[in-house]
């Protein structure tokens, strides 16, 4: 027995401009919508938005929140991507760098302050 998969909840705004942000900006494809839920998914990761109430107020510092994304080639994955990141306000994006601890990242902060970071293991 073994698990193979965290998708985590990300609570958002508004259901629609963080689905468009997910899709255009970082590739992932809509699997499921509802009401105010939404599962999407690109190659082996998944998120699930959920929309919440407009009186919480998502970019309040006690509120942030995120999630780490594993990937391979992480630099070919940044060049796909950076036509679309370069249409965000620089201080959402963090391009490629290595991290003292063996690995090699780029931050992205979604629509609410959602930070996701995406990593590679560069080895140590």
């Amino acid at each position: 027995m073994r698990m193979h998969q965290i998708t985590p909840f990300v609570p958002c705004s508004s259901l629609d401009r963080q689905i468009a942000f997910y899709q255009d900006v970082l590739g992932f494809t809509v699997g499921f919508q509802a009401d105010n839920y939404a599962f999407l998914r690109r190659d082996d990761v998944a998120v699930r938005l959920v929309e919440v109430d407009s009186s919480i107020n998502l970019n309040h510092p006690e509120r942030e929140g995120s999630f780490y994304i594993d990937v391979r080639d992480i630099d070919a994955l940044y060049a796909s991507l950076k036509p679309k990141l370069e249409t965000l306000p620089p201080e959402r994006v963090r391009a490629p760098f290595n991290q003292d601890y063996g690995q090699r990242e780029f931050h992205v902060a979604d629509d609410d302050c959602t930070l996701i970071f995406f990593g590679e293991s560069v080895g140590r």
